[in-house]
């Protein structure tokens, strides 16, 4: 092999190093990860809101944290990741039936939650924004 063909290898393997490490950059140094948890401000709710509190209590918040504000298994969504402009209330449709693949977090893929009816989701997603927009997370 001519050192041109070592040289085109070389390269090859220290690209795909180098995108086999970019997920996990973060993941050892607390100081450039982002903050597992938040301080939430939970504003008085909606009528909705208040239902939407109880089944996010009961179905999200193992993962998510109580009103939202995050856990070690779960990323906080009282988050400015999670603004509507950016994850708009269909991508909560779509993470809740499908599930997620991880991308913004280093928690791991979300399973879908197919227990949750598109009734009691609408209450669970005006939930969220209404204390994301306490906490001043707006579009």
């Amino acid at each position: 092999m001519s050192w041109m063909k070592y040289a085109v290898v070389a390269i090859l393997i220290a690209g795909g190093l180098m995108i086999f490490a970019r997920p996990f950059q973060h993941m050892g140094n607390p100081s450039h990860s982002p903050s597992r948890t938040v301080d939430v401000i939970v504003p008085e709710l909606s009528p909705i809101a208040t239902k939407g509190q109880e089944l996010f209590n009961d179905n999200c918040a193992a993962c998510h944290g109580d009103n939202g504000h995050g856990t070690d298994m779960g990323p906080p969504l009282i988050h400015s990741i999670y603004k509507a402009s950016h994850h708009a209330d269909m991508s909560f449709t779509l993470a809740v039936a499908n599930g997620v693949r991880q991308h913004h977090w280093p928690y791991g893929n979300m399973p879908a939650q197919p227990h949750i009816s598109q009734s009691d989701l609408k209450k669970i997603i005006s939930f969220v924004r209404e204390v994301q927009q306490a906490n001043g997370i707006v579009n």
